[in-house]
């Protein structure tokens, strides 16, 4: 097959896979790593990586749609000295690529480097170094027909150390060879979703290029429907809509998705997809909490694409009362029923604190009833890095529902990941009775990192080594120190 050298963005490396695997599903093709990578794999760690396509429509679709994705070039050659790159160069398969362009094609060669500043000396000594290739076209540095791209990769450990510009000149990893065929076009969106130009926002709005990530992991395009059960200022809608899906957002507290204006004023969420010209793309915004939702028929959407309160800005809630009533309350609640006031506020009904893990296993037996055979549930879960088990997803999935992607951003002693689980199962099932617990048959049930999350951030991580969970330290919180 045709190989292509994609060249990343240095972020979010965890999440560089399940995007080319999500959007290549949306299109409808298959990819391959490439197995001549230079001896690492294809590493998500580095910035480029080989891949194998069908065709060149192929890898322009991937250019075009993923968020991490900088360029992608026709694959020519790669070494860890430029002897092998020129023997990998002129090979047949090699020559048969770039040959075509010699005769009457006008070209442009850059030499670059990935972690290094390569001296003007060096940059044209290696393009001499290509004379072998004989292009007789005219060489265009403005606008060329072809533009020819040597990539040098250096150890990202350089950074660690203060050197001098172009210490370590020519120590490269890997280099790579090949020619420009598409820059990129998703990535700029980044900048257009910036939340710091958005109308409307608050504390806990989602970073543009996360939210993005998560429109990609949702399939979101044209004809599509999604849902966000925890719409707040709506970071996670407007990305979805750009790519043409219809969104349906609802929240428990309707403040979050209005906004300071008021009832009677235009909503904030509104306000902010007007920006970015998707307004016609919401379809409606509503106030309820999803353990007493509206919905009476199952199998609608085809995505659920959230960020679920986690406590750190702010706490999770559902409908409910922290104590029961006093029968001397219920009776004097009976008597206001009755007997109403003319000038009553607007009744605002009690909620109290929704566990996080309580939470998941809601959301997800939420998204099994609510989702489309083969839709997906796309949300992010907080968890602590150092007493993460795999098993902690699958203790929140149910009948029919798969993890198919699971990646880490990683703040140090503590993470979100970016969960994606997918609907298997064409069964219809009744709406979920939110305050059953699975039982354990006496067993005692795993208790998954995320469990109590906002009370172990806010109190620090500390390991309890006489206690442990699954065979391994439990976190426990620090006592907080006295003034």
């Amino acid at each position: 097959m045709p190989q292509y050298l994609f060249h990343f963005a240095q972020v979010h490396n965890d999440f560089r896979i399940p995007e080319l695997d999500s959007i290549s599903e949306l299109y409808g093709f298959s990819y391959k790593l490439a197995e001549n990578s230079g001896g690492h794999g294809n590493d998500p760690g580095r910035p480029f990586m080989v891949l194998e396509l069908a065709d060149e429509a192929q890898a322009r679709l991937l250019a075009r749609r993923c968020i991490l994705v900088k360029a992608v070039y026709e694959y020519y050659a790669q070494g860890t000295t430029y002897e092998q790159l020129h023997a990998a160069n002129q090979l047949p398969e090699a020559r048969e690529k770039w040959s075509k362009y010699i005769e009457d094609t006008s070209f442009k060669f850059i030499i670059t480097a990935y972690n290094h500043t390569i001296p003007q000396r060096r940059q044209r000594a290696v393009i001499e170094n290509f004379s072998y290739m004989g292009f007789l076209g005219k060489i265009d540095m403005k606008n060329p027909e072809i533009l020819l791209t040597c990539f040098e990769e250096y150890d990202d450990e350089r950074r660690a150390t203060p050197r001098a510009r172009h210490e370590g000149d020519g120590e490269f990893r890997q280099v790579y060879f090949g020619k420009l065929l598409e820059e990129g076009s998703a990535r700029p969106l980044v900048g257009v979703f910036d939340v710091k130009k958005r109308k409307f926002y608050g504390n806990t709005s989602m970073e543009a290029e996360v939210s993005l990530l998560m429109a990609n992991q949702t399939l979101a395009s044209p004809g599509k429907l999604m849902y966000d059960p925890f719409m707040g200022t709506g970071s996670m809608a407007y990305p979805v809509a750009h790519f043409g899906s219809l969104v349906f957002g609802s929240d428990i507290d309707g403040r979050q998705m209005r906004g300071k204006q008021g009832m009677q004023s235009e909503p904030g969420v509104i306000r902010a997809a007007k920006q970015y010209n998707v307004d016609h793309r919401i379809l409606d915004l509503a106030t309820f909490d999803i353990t007493n939702h509206p919905w009476r028929t199952g199998g609608i959407f085809d995505a659920i694409i959230t960020d679920p309160p986690y406590g750190v800005r702010a706490g999770a809630k559902r409908l409910g009362r922290k104590r029961e009533l006093s029968e001397r309350q219920k009776e004097l609640c009976k008597l206001h029923r009755e007997n109403p006031r003319p000038d009553d506020a607007p009744y605002i009904p009690p909620t109290k604190p929704y566990e996080l893990s309580h939470l998941v296993e809601d959301l997800v037996l939420f998204a099994r009833y609510i989702l489309k055979p083969n839709g997906r549930l796309v949300f992010f879960l907080p968890t602590i890095t150092d007493e993460y088990e795999e098993v902690d997803i699958y203790t929140m999935l149910c009948e029919g529902m798969e993890v198919i992607a699971n990646s880490l951003q990683d703040f140090g002693g503590w993470g979100r990941r970016l969960i994606t689980i997918k609907k298997t199962t064409d069964k219809e099932y009744g709406p979920p009775a939110f305050e059953q617990r699975a039982e354990t048959n006496g067993e005692p049930k795993h208790i998954p990192a995320h469990k109590d999350f906002r009370e172990k951030y806010f109190q620090g991580f500390k390991k309890d080594r006489s206690r442990s969970r699954s065979g391994t330290p439990e976190v426990v919180l620090d006592t907080p120190k006295s003034s």
